[in-house]
């Protein structure tokens, strides 16, 4: 289910919903935001059914998570529009939805925060990807 906020944004989308956005929309793109550790070792997703391509781009640089000033000249290099469909996905959505709201400061039309984001929060025995998020979802995915 999509959310329509007045936070700076397009607004939320739930992992499933974020999915079927990107497999039924042309110009959908899903954006990781996360860092090069987190996609090696955590895993991200894997669009191979959808015919689409996950585009990797940080918006902090490990290890000082200073943002990545190259965001958004990183994003134009892999051919983004400002009218493009862009589903951001993060460990938990705090990251994504600041590079959401950041990309629409910048004329990006729909610019959506995936819901709770790869891995989701922790649940009651402090673990990730159990209790929601892409993972918990049973959305495809794969591990470095």
């Amino acid at each position: 289910m999509t959310t329509p906020t007045p936070l700076g944004y397009a607004g939320e989308i739930t992992p499933t919903d974020a999915w079927k956005r990107v497999c039924d929309t042309p110009n959908a793109k899903i954006i990781d935001v996360r860092t090069q550790a987190e996609w090696s070792f955590v895993g991200v997703p894997d669009l191979s059914s959808s015919a689409k391509q996950l585009l990797l781009v940080s918006w902090q640089v490990f290890p000082t998570m200073a943002r990545n000033d190259a965001f958004a000249t990183q994003l134009d290099a892999h051919g983004v529009k400002k009218d493009d469909v862009l589903l951001l996905l993060c460990r938990s959505g705090v990251r994504s939805k600041a590079a959401a709201e950041f990309l629409t400061s910048l004329g990006y039309q729909q610019c959506w925060n995936i819901t709770d984001g790869f891995e989701g929060p922790h649940d009651i025995a402090k673990h990730r990807g159990i209790a929601a998020g892409w993972k918990a979802s049973g959305l495809p995915w794969v591990q470095g």
